[in-house]
C-alpha cells in the first residue's frame, strides 16, 4: 500500500495525486466545472462538513486551481473561481464520469454533457457525436440523463 504521502514517488501521477487525490477535492472541482463558486454552494451540494471543505477550498487555492475573490464585505464572503489551471483537469473529470456511467451506471448516466452550439452528446475524448467537433469546457452544458433520480416533489 502507498502511503498517504507520495513524496518518494519520482512519478507525475504520484505527484498529481498529492494536489487532487482526494474524493473531496475532486467533487469540489466537478463543481467547479459545473459553475458553482460560492461556500455555501459547495456545502449545499456535496453535504460535506465546513472544516473539510474549508481545507480543500484552501488547497486548491494554494495550488492554482482556485482563485479566491472577495464578492461582499460585511460579512466578509468569498468565491472560488475555476482558473485556466483548474479547468485543464476537466478532461479529466469527464473521463472518470464517462468510465462510471458505463462501467457502474450501466449506462444510464445520471447527467449527460451536450455541445452548446448543436446538442449533440460529448463523448470519453470530449468529442461531440452529432458535429464530430472537439469541445472544451466553455462549449458544453449539463441535463439530467437517464439515470437521472427523480426530484423530491415533482411528479
Amino acid at each position: 500500500m502507498l502511503p498517504r504521502a507520495y513524496d518518494s514517488q519520482h512519478c507525475s501521477i504520484a505527484a498529481t495525486l498529492e494536489i487532487v487525490g482526494d474524493r473531496w477535492t475532486l467533487l469540489i472541482l466537478r463543481e467547479s466545472c459545473r459553475g458553482v463558486t460560492r461556500f455555501a454552494d459547495f456545502q449545499h451540494t456535496l453535504g460535506l462538513a465546513r472544516t473539510v471543505l474549508s481545507d480543500r477550498l484552501a488547497r486548491l487555492t494554494e495550488q492554482g486551481l482556485l482563485e479566491r475573490h472577495r464578492y461582499q464585505e460585511r460579512p466578509e464572503r468569498f468565491e472560488y473561481l475555476l482558473t485556466d489551471k483548474g479547468a485543464e483537469l476537466w478532461p479529466v473529470l469527464n473521463a472518470l464520469m464517462t468510465w462510471g456511467d458505463k462501467h457502474i451506471m450501466a449506462d444510464r448516466p445520471p447527467v449527460v454533457v451536450r455541445h452548446n452550439d448543436c446538442g449533440g452528446l460529448i463523448d470519453g475524448h470530449r468529442i461531440c457525436r452529432a458535429c464530430h467537433r472537439p469541445v472544451e469546457l466553455r462549449d458544453v452544458y449539463r441535463e439530467p440523463g437517464p439515470g437521472a433520480l427523480p426530484v423530491p416533489g415533482r411528479a
